[in-house]
């Protein structure tokens, strides 16, 4: 029976993860939310994305320092994943943009954390621009939240003090304000935006049970949202002080299985 208020026609859901992502093109600009711990990235879409194998990506996320799947298959037990905080001991569901980048997908990353903070094993990220295989656009975290902010805004540019004197600003347009040197950023906006979230309706709509990691961030702030989602939930079942990120910013839906993936390979 149809709820009052609820909407006959709209349904964002895709049956699959492989679905979500066929329109992938080569070339693509992607937002991945997430950061470090197993519930904070779009394991199951970065996953289909690998399948897919759309390549010369440029890849904005908060950290591309970990190790992906394909590295993990080849290191001898947790010793070797110490440094990684978050990856030893998880299953094979952990997927993170490292696996793009092991299987030689991103052409660019725009990130804050490029290498590890610590351990002596290096990510696939480091080691490839290291050897000059791919590109790196390095920007403060606050910095890259207000950048993928202001596109989901539609504010252009907007100035900030951080950077300035370093060089990072070398070359950029700067400005005075009440005797405060601002570097000018520019909005940062993609062709996808990958995000994972708690659950969701068939609106769109999403919450969170714990820090968002700049998936909320990231909706809306591309041409397409895609949302990777715990579980689906009844219309009407997320009272509308309870939902983050509403469903106009979201234009794709999918839900995780029941039973983790035992690897990425696995179509879902």
């Amino acid at each position: 029976m149809q709820r009052r208020g609820e909407h006959p026609v709209i349904n964002k859901v895709v049956p699959s993860f492989d679905e979500a992502v066929s329109d992938v093109n080569d070339g693509a600009s992607i937002h991945v939310g997430g950061f470090i711990g197993p519930a904070d990235w779009p394991a199951y879409l970065i996953s289909a994305l690998g399948r897919k194998g759309a390549k010369d990506l440029t890849v904005a996320c908060c950290n591309m320092s970990g190790i992906g799947p394909i590295a993990r298959e080849q290191l001898a037990g947790e010793e070797a994943l110490r440094g990684f905080t978050g990856m030893a001991g998880t299953g094979m569901d952990h997927v993170t943009v490292a696996l793009l980048i092991e299987r030689g997908q991103v052409r660019k990353g725009i990130t804050t954390f490029s290498a590890p903070m610590r351990g002596s094993t290096g990510s696939a990220f480091e080691s490839m621009l290291e050897q000059g295989r791919i590109q790196l656009e390095l920007v403060g975290q606050g910095t890259l939240a207000e950048r993928i902010r202001a596109a989901k805004a539609g504010i252009p540019a907007f100035y900030t003090p951080v950077g300035v004197g370093t060089p990072l600003a070398a070359g950029r347009e700067t400005r005075t304000f009440d005797g405060v040197e601002c570097v000018l950023e520019q909005a940062l906006h993609a062709d996808f935006a990958l995000i994972r979230a708690a659950a969701a309706d068939r609106y769109g709509n999403l919450v969170w049970e714990h820090p968002s990691s700049f998936n909320a961030t990231m909706a809306g702030a591309a041409t397409i949202t895609i949302a990777e989602v715990d579980r689906l939930v009844d219309v009407g079942d997320l009272g509308p002080a309870e939902i983050e990120v509403p469903g106009v910013l979201v234009d794709r839906v999918v839900v995780r299985p029941p039973v983790p993936m035992k690897s990425w390979r696995e179509e879902h």
